[in-house]
């Protein structure tokens, strides 16, 4: 099986000097060091240029330096992207082509001549015809999606062939594959083992795998999961290849027509419109003032004229704001954050604040904006109504699994998952995996005490990663069978 690995790192132009700090030395360091320590091991990495000047201004010249010299020795693929990491399918067309010229610029100028991209990371995974189109345009020979893209649900496609985009002539899409993706973040698989052991049979095809997921994970995120990584990538059961050959590997192709998604996007979310959820929630109006702001300052520096001396500032004061995370953080359903919602809208604010004699009719409404957003922010804090919305987004959760099986007279189900976490607490046990071993006797100890409500990701959502395709279901077949031939008595026992 070959192996295509995608690393995504950045931060948003407002991180705390102290956060990046503890990013820097749990994560960055040892990701690169690492990577220089396993000449083998290759992937594909996309650094927004936007972290990359503040790994220089901060004094991180190590980072800056290592990922050069893995570039130079061929370990490194290079992706394009945006530099603030705009959220694209809801920025203006000039914008991403702004932002993904400066984010060249600015990533060539730090790491020369090893910084030559064929293809392009759109933040978020966020794919719409319209950022397919311009990326084409400029050249790049492929994107990075995530497998819903392929016609809205997941487990759909085939990973033995190429996907060049209706249309765009040559122009490739690569889907992420989201189970084992999901599965290593999640740390629910710590050894390469048992990463083989999730995989199943897929592992002995001729096809390949295609991971892809922050790189803060690994250490920041996930302490310890940078092993985890660095055992996978010098396995010679992987063939380790970057995205750009896998059409190299691959001559089999089908064209396709992606819809438009995120590496976020349920299938729910895509049957219902509302793709883009987390960034534009058609009924959360602390969004639609965020868009409504963007819209206005941007119209506003549109208008000014380039050669003033000021228009470099408010330009680059302009770039910075689009960065997503703004809006993401007000989705409320569930992540939330006061502090960026109003950082968010402050970077707005001060674009409008570095032009020197602006009308004070824009003036004021810029600060009505930042005024509405923030207030109905606290509104929101205050009144609880921020907890209300996360209960409403997991309300089937907070009904026990075991009860939401058996009074929808589907017995096999709740047996067969229990039967299976045991079996995979007895594996991790064997494999001497005893943090695993917990993770799965703790789930079995909340479901049958029916306790589960309370976990912020379900074991059934984990065990659903960890096993192989179809194991579940079949054990769900042959359950269901056998209470076909039960008549009355007490209920089967977790054997």
């Amino acid at each position: 099986m070959y192996w295509a690995n995608f690393l995504h790192i950045y931060q948003p132009p407002n991180q705390m000097p102290d956060i990046l700090e503890r990013i820097v030395n749990e994560s960055y360091r040892k990701l690169f060091r690492g990577l220089l320590a396993n000449p083998k091991a290759k992937l594909t990495l996309n650094i927004n240029a936007g972290l990359t000047e503040q790994l220089d201004q901060y004094g991180y010249h190590d980072i800056i330096g290592n990922i050069k010299k893995l570039a130079e020795r061929g370990q490194i693929e290079f992706t394009e992207s945006a530099k603030y990491h705009p959220f694209m399918p809801l920025t203006p067309w000039e914008e991403n082509e702004r932002q993904i010229k400066l984010n060249h610029e600015t990533n060539k100028f730090y790491f020369g001549k090893s910084y030559k991209p064929l293809g392009f990371f759109p933040p978020e995974m966020a794919y719409s015809r319209k950022v397919a189109d311009l990326v084409s345009s400029l050249g790049y020979r492929w994107m990075v999606v995530d497998e819903i893209a392929y016609n809205g649900k997941t487990e759909q496609l085939s990973y033995d062939k190429a996907y060049p985009i209706k249309g765009l002539g040559n122009f490739k899409v690569f889907f992420r594959d989201r189970r084992v993706s999901n599965l290593i973040m999640s740390a629910v698989v710590r050894t390469g083992k048992s990463l083989l052991e999730a995989m199943g049979e897929e592992k002995n095809k001729n096809r390949y795998l295609l991971t892809a997921m922050d790189g803060e994970t690994f250490g920041h995120h996930r302490p310890g999961l940078d092993t985890l990584l660095f055992e996978i990538l010098s396995s010679p059961k992987f063939k380790k290849i970057t995205l750009s050959e896998i059409a190299e590997h691959f001559k089999t192709q089908e064209i396709v027509d992606p819809v438009a998604s995120t590496w976020a996007s349920s299938e729910e979310d895509i049957k219902r419109g509302v793709q883009f959820l987390s960034w534009n929630d058609p009924e959360n109006p602390i969004h639609a003032q965020q868009w409504e702001f963007t819209g206005f300052i941007l119209k506003i520096v549109e208008k000014l004229d380039k050669e003033k001396p000021y228009y470099k500032i408010v330009r680059a004061k302009m770039d910075e704001a689009l960065h997503s995370c703004q809006y993401w953080w007000a989705s409320g359903k569930p992540w939330w954050s006061l502090e960026m919602i109003e950082g968010g809208a402050w970077r707005l604010l001060e674009v409008l604040h570095q032009i020197p004699n602006l009308p004070e009719k824009d003036l004021k409404r810029g600060q009505e904006f930042y005024q509405r957003i923030v207030l109905k922010a606290f509104e929101w804090q205050r009144t609880g109504y921020i907890r209300k919305l996360a209960g409403e987004r997991g309300k089937a959760a907070k009904i026990p699994f075991k009860k939401r099986s058996l009074e929808a007279g589907k017995p096999e189900v709740y047996f067969a998952f229990v039967k299976t976490m045991d079996k995979e607490m007895k594996k991790a046990v064997k494999n001497k995996e005893f943090e695993k071993a917990i993770l799965w006797r703790d789930a079995i100890l909340k479901i049958e005490n029916q306790d589960d409500i309370y976990d912020a990701v379900h074991a059934t959502d984990l065990l659903r990663m960890s096993v192989p395709g179809g194991d579940l279901e079949k054990l769900m077949d042959k359950y269901k069978a056998r209470y076909k031939k039960i008549r009355g008595g007490q209920p089967e026992q977790r054997g």
